[in-house]
């Protein structure tokens, strides 16, 4: 007998009683560990730190004409841990693949099984494949009485999802670089998110405003209550929102209620039920999360990664919820019946509904291959375990809890109240409408309501007592002119909602999808809101116009659904790249006969509205402002995109396309001739102009062939250049003053990497840019010191956030600001932080993944033999190809670089499709 999960034991057979030295492999230490407590002595439990494989960053790797045969390659880190599996399975008596219950789980233990193949590690021993949804000891050991074989459906979906995101990738990326300068990448999740925020903004700028105005009157009964009304009829006719369109007719409306006399002509009361909603799938919880706490989704999922892992609790570690990576919306009946004590000993007989509460996923695709995320015991209230938990993980624990609970809860009633109102003014008929609701009974918003951006609860407002044919006085009439309104820019929640409700990608790759949009510049974050770039919307015209097809919201649906089917073994997965590569290698083929011309006559059409907007006097917004002959157009360099004069060489003109900024910004920028006047230089009486050039805003002095100019630095911008500071960088560099030992001058400046001082050829960072118009000579000569002592590098940043030894390796773990920003720094590894993730957030489970993850990336230093070249730059292409929604913490994805020299490269050719597939990709 073995203990189970709450004191009480579980039967296993005679095989599980003398388990001999049985190998578990499991994805990430932090499990490894908690799951080899559970199981005991005899069983030896090992991480493969996420991915152990990956196609290589280079042409081939997935051959087309080859059937689609594919190569795969682990990193020397990779390699490393995979001989030290294989080592361990070698005097095994049992192997136990038991890595995460989704696609992506099921492609790691395929992979570690074709390695341990290829080693010939196994003799005869048995492979097992066991899946659990929460790391708790009931359901691991319930999971060891229950093993399978690997998945063959979900191996063929996992291999055709990473061929088709190669493909296209590895395809597509080339193309974007050859006739798109400054493009990054693309990609078949990716790209499409990205329109879906193009496609946003282009509805932003080519809404028209309607107006409109509303007349409220405030009424009071004859007890004195007071509310208020609304009008909804003039003269017979029923009055909508949008239709009383000017200040005429307002004033018409309202100078009859001034002289109407006023009854109540009804009252509708009926009874409503408002249901709760249903339990989190992984787009809910982040969407919640942004909305409820501010999270975004890569920080959610970091969160709830680390609460499935398990923290100590009681002197044991157990995992706090069920895995979150899903779209089901189901709940295990042990999980329903923990459900409904809680509620019964919480809230009491009258908020438990007589039967369990059923839910069906809405989303298109949804699978519900697995259990909702909830707590693994919902005896762990939040109050209970906050004391266990960082800040964070606590939050977003309550959030998962109390919906969980909600979930199963009673349903509010509620009485909603319609109030008819007629106003007689000699022949005028005014018809007026008050609502509002009472709460009769609040079921589970006693726990749990949820709020969303922009809402609006009108009908929330209680009303007061009133009987049909009672006469009401007038307070006091409002009338309001409004206009409507363009619709809001994505937030990372509505975003995420809006791909799940078209069937594009899957929950574990929401957050990473649109991290990569962020790494890319293709769109930035304001007030939480999604901004494409300029260098966005530039690639999504250029796919839209040449590949439009590919970047289809339905055809990336049916795509996913495809994917979907070829995991259910309803499909052959190889039809299914055949289909797909057969138009798509013809129309990158088509793109050879592509001429920069087609390219530029397609932007200017798709951008027009953006890059040339309406001045609103009529005149030609493409008139060139310069030489008033040319016309403006996009145009192609080196380093990307800008706007020139047709009359180039003879007008120079040129100026940035014109920003998506920030809401507010833009108003005080450069004109639409890219310049604006701030004034006159008071030493030499030129004047100074804020400019837009092709690399961005800079200020300049006069004019002249070679006009002293600036470029404003980081954080800077042109909205809040005036005069003072356009001087304040036009005088730069400058003079600190003479070194106290050399005798030779130290200036300050502005350079490519940012604000810096110098001394006989020695710079030293400063680490902001107004530091570099006031810094003094103390400061300047303890910096060059500093430097000087550092060697190459400079002197270490001052650590932000001291986090204690390494957990494995010993040795200080700190958070520090580098000159490209935050890191986590352990012996010689620095690892940078995620974007938007606050240094002061950081806690060491997230500092060890970070640079385990950096460790896997960096190429293993070659010992005997010479090292092999690096991939050509396509590489980036592939990774790019979609990205795979891993949080650090669980699954670190394999860094692309050799092997070790003494052991050649293993290719395995994935033909007969035994490959897992990656969950919901």
């Amino acid at each position: 007998m073995i203990p189970g999960g709450d004191g009480f034991a579980v039967s296993l057979s005679s095989e599980w009683l003398c388990p001999m030295n049985a190998v578990v492999i499991v994805e990430s230490p932090a499990k490894a560990k908690t799951i080899n407590k559970y199981l005991g002595p005899g069983y030896e439990v090992l991480a493969s730190y996420g991915h152990v494989r990956d196609l290589p960053a280079k042409d081939g790797s997935v051959r087309p004409d080859d059937d689609f045969a594919m190569d795969w390659e682990a990193d020397g880190k990779g390699a490393k841990r995979l001989a030290e599996i294989a080592k361990a399975v070698r005097g095994s008596s049992r192997v136990i693949l038991a890595t995460d219950p989704d696609r992506e789980g099921e492609a790691i233990s395929w992979h570690v099984l074709q390695v341990l193949k290829d080693k010939k590690a196994l003799k005869g021993q048995p492979v097992e494949r066991v899946v659990f949804n929460a790391i708790t000891k009931q359901s691991v050991l319930d999971a060891m009485r229950n093993p399978r074989a690997i998945d063959e459906a979900l191996v063929d979906a996992y291999l055709a999802r990473r061929a088709l995101d190669y493909l296209v990738g590895f395809n597509l990326s080339p193309v974007l670089w050859r006739k798109l300068p400054g493009a990054r990448s693309a990609g078949r999740v990716q790209s499409v998110a990205l329109r879906l925020v193009c496609d946003r903004e282009h509805e932003i700028e080519t809404f028209v405003a309607q107006e409109y105005w509303s007349i409220v009157a405030r009424m009071a009964t004859p007890a004195g209550e007071e509310f208020d009304a609304r009008v909804v009829g003039f003269e017979g006719k029923k009055l909508g929102r949008l239709d009383v369109a000017n200040e005429g007719e307002a004033t018409r409306i309202r100078r009859a209620l001034e002289k109407a006399a006023f009854t109540v002509a009804s009252i509708e009361k009926k009874p409503v039920r408002r249901n709760p909603f249903p339990p989190f799938t992984t787009s809910t919880l982040q969407q919640s999360a942004s909305y409820a706490l501010g999270f975004s989704a890569a920080r959610t999922m970091q969160l709830a990664q680390r609460l499935y892992e398990g923290v100590e609790i009681g002197g044991e570690t157990v995992g706090l919820i069920t895995y979150m990576r899903t779209d089901g919306v189901d709940i295990a009946p042990e999980g329903i019946a923990g459900i409904r004590k809680v509620i019964g000993e919480d809230f009491g007989a009258n908020y438990l509904p007589e039967a369990p509460r059923k839910y069906t996923a809405k989303a298109k695709n949804a699978q519900e291959a697995h259990e909702a995320i909830r707590p693994t015991d919902l005896t762990r209230r939040p109050k209970d375990v906050a004391k266990f938990l960082e800040p964070e993980q606590a939050k977003l624990y309550e959030l998962i809890w109390k919906r969980t609970v909600a979930s199963q809860m009673e349903s509010a009633v509620l009485d909603r109240t319609t109030v008819d109102i007629e106003a007689l003014a000699g022949g005028d008929v005014v018809a007026l409408r008050a609502t509002g609701s009472v709460v009769k009974f609040d079921g589970f918003l006693r726990l749990h309501s949820e709020g969303r951006d922009d809402e609006e609860d009108e009908e929330s407002r209680r009303l007061p007592a009133m009987a049909e044919a009672d006469r009401l006085e007038r307070r006091k009439i409002t009338v309001d002119q409004h206009f409507t309104e363009p619709p809001p820019r994505f937030t990372e929640a509505t975003l995420v909602k809006k791909m799940e409700e078209l069937g594009i990608g899957r929950p574990s790759t929401y957050a990473a999808t649109l991290q990569v949009l962020r790494d890319r510049d293709y769109v930035t974050l304001d007030k939480r809101r999604l901004i494409p770039q300029d260098k966005g919307r530039l690639v999504t015209a250029f796919l839209e116009s040449f590949f439009r097809r590919w970047v289809e919201y339905d055809f990336t649906a049916d795509l996913e659904e495809s994917l979907d089917k070829i995991s259910a073994a309803e499909i052959d997965w190889k039809v299914v790249l055949r289909a797909f590569w057969t138009d798509f290698s013809s129309a990158i083929e088509q793109t050879k006969e592509l001429r920069v011309s087609d390219v530029l006559d397609a932007l200017n059409e798709l951008l027009g509205a953006h890059v040339f907007p309406d001045k609103g006097d009529g005149s030609d917004p493409r008139a060139c402002p310069s030489c008033g002959v040319g016309r403006l157009s996009l145009k192609l360099g080196k380093f990307g995109s800008f706007i020139g004069c047709s009359n180039y060489p003879e007008c120079r003109f040129t100026r940035q396309m014109q920003a998506s900024g920030a809401e507010g910004e833009g108003a005080e920028g450069p004109g639409g001739d890219g310049t604006k006047i701030l004034g006159t230089d008071p030493e030499t009486g030129l004047e100074v102009s804020l400019r837009s050039g092709r690399f961005g805003p800079y200020v300049q002095l006069g004019e002249g062939d070679k006009p002293k100019r600036s470029s404003l630095p980081k954080g800077w911008t042109a909205a809040s250049i005036d005069l003072e500071k356009a001087l304040k960088l036009l005088s730069l560099p400058r003079e600190v003053g003479l070194h106290p030992e050399s005798g030779k001058p130290i200036t300050a400046g502005l350079g490519r990497f940012g604000p810096f001082v110098l001394h006989d050829g020695v710079y030293a960072n400063l680490p902001s840019a107004d530091e570099v118009f006031d810094v003094g000579i103390n400061r300047a000569v303890t910096l060059i010191a500093e430097k000087q002592a550092g060697g190459r590098g400079r002197a270490k940043p001052a650590a932000l956030k001291e986090l204690g030894e390494h957990p494995t390796l010993g040795g200080p773990v700190t958070v520090r600001d580098g000159r490209y920003g935050p890191y986590v720094a352990h012996d010689k590894t620095n690892a940078t932080l995620t974007r938007g993730l606050d240094p002061q957030s950081v806690t060491m489970e997230i500092a060890v993944a970070l640079l385990a993850e950096k460790a896997a990336k960096s190429p293993a230093k070659p010992s005997r033999a010479k090292a092999a070249p690096k991939a050509p730059a396509k590489a980036a292409a592939a990774k790019d190809g979609e990205a795979k929604g891993k949080t650090a913490t669980a699954k670190k994805p394999a860094a692309k670089t050799d092997k070790p020299a003494a052991k050649p490269k293993a290719k395995t050719k994935a033909t007969g499709g035994k490959a897992a597939e990656k969950p919901f990709d």
